[in-house]
């Protein structure tokens, strides 16, 4: 009698969970079919950044999350982590890939890794301003290098600025000429070393967080970047002379992981590819910024300021290496050229 009792008990329990099954069918089935609208799902994401809080790209980064949860009522949320909280700029990359963290922001030249494409950007003099490298940029190559990361299990939504990178030296810096000899640190990667014994200086690879105590001890005599950068550093200290030949032009990039990508809707993965497209402004407004005050503390610091009027000389010095380079991304390069104003 009790094993019959409870047999009875364990088959009401499985007609009331098929009844119920049913009826999350039915409910599924009535919002495809006009009933009840389905709630859209939630979700949190991180996004990773290496610069601290107040950096023009943790500011595009704060936009973008911003216009995020407007378009989307809170419903898509994204934490911004900056100051390398999540790790440095290697490890957030691979975790992305693997879909561990959302969203990062990066300097496009590591990602020539997962798309050799992108090694053209870092070529020397190849935009010959501002305006030129965003209308590259903005246009049909520039977007066909963002989607051609996905095979490597990322997507790239936008590009953010970097501004344009330039030499700074404990030597006076007056024409090409002066670079002749000096021992220049650069980022390592065959392009900048290559780029170096060009202009006839001595390309010394070393890593960033060593550049201002080998500025003073003499193992290097110089090193090249943007005004920003130059300030925050405060490489400025040592090396009192720039000249401003604005050799590279090498943009940022809002990423997301395609693990991230591929679990959201066709809307919310346009919402979210126009909110980082619409963050670009900000960013770009907020660099400008930066560049306006970094110029004025470096001159109040007695930084010597030399424009270069006559790029040429230049462009001559780095024709051979940078036509060597070219045949291999013959497609980007003639994008670049055709953007030019």
């Amino acid at each position: 009698m009790k094993k019959r009792k409870i047999t009875g008990v364990l088959a009401a329990t499985l007609l009331m969970g098929t009844i119920l099954a049913a009826c999350g069918k039915e409910e599924a089935s009535s919002t495809k079919n006009g009933g009840a609208k389905q709630e859209e799902p939630k979700y949190t994401f991180r996004l990773a950044d290496n610069q601290p809080p107040d950096y023009p790209t943790v500011v595009g980064d704060k936009k973008f999350a911003e216009l995020v949860e407007e378009r989307t009522n809170g419903r898509i949320k994204i934490e911004v982590f900056p100051s390398a909280q999540l790790g440095d700029e290697k490890s957030v990359l691979e975790q992305v890939q693997l879909g561990a963290i959302e969203f990062t922001r990066i300097n496009s030249s590591p990602l020539a890794e997962f798309n050799d494409q992108f090694t053209a950007l870092g070529l020397p003099y190849v935009f010959e301003s501002e305006e030129h490298l965003w209308n590259f940029l903005n246009g049909e190559m520039g977007t066909k290098l963002l989607d051609g990361l996905e095979k490597s299990k990322m997507k790239g939504l936008a590009y953010f600025d970097s501004g344009s990178r330039s030499f700074y030296s404990t030597k006076p810096l007056k024409s090409v000429k002066d670079l002749k000899g000096q021992k220049i640190r650069v980022q390592q990667s065959k392009i900048n070393i290559d780029f170096m014994e060009a202009l006839g200086a001595s390309a010394t690879p070393m890593p960033y967080g060593e550049v201002f105590s080998a500025l003073q001890t003499g193992i290097i005599d110089g090193a090249e970047n943007n005004l920003p950068s130059l300030d925050s550093s405060n490489h400025y200290q040592e090396a009192k002379n720039l000249i401003l030949d604005h050799h590279q032009r090498i943009p940022e990039v809002l990423l997301i992981s395609k693990t991230a990508w591929d679990k959201l809707s066709e809307k919310d993965q346009k919402l979210i590819k126009q909110a980082a497209l619409d963050s670009v402004k900000t960013q770009r407004e907020e660099w400008d910024k930066w560049e306006e005050r970094s110029t004025k503390k470096l001159k109040d610091a007695g930084v010597v300021f030399t424009e270069v009027d006559d790029i040429q000389p230049w462009k001559d010095a780095v024709k051979s290496m940078v036509d060597s380079y070219s045949k291999d991304y013959k497609e980007v390069m003639d994008a670049i050229e055709k953007a030019r104003p």
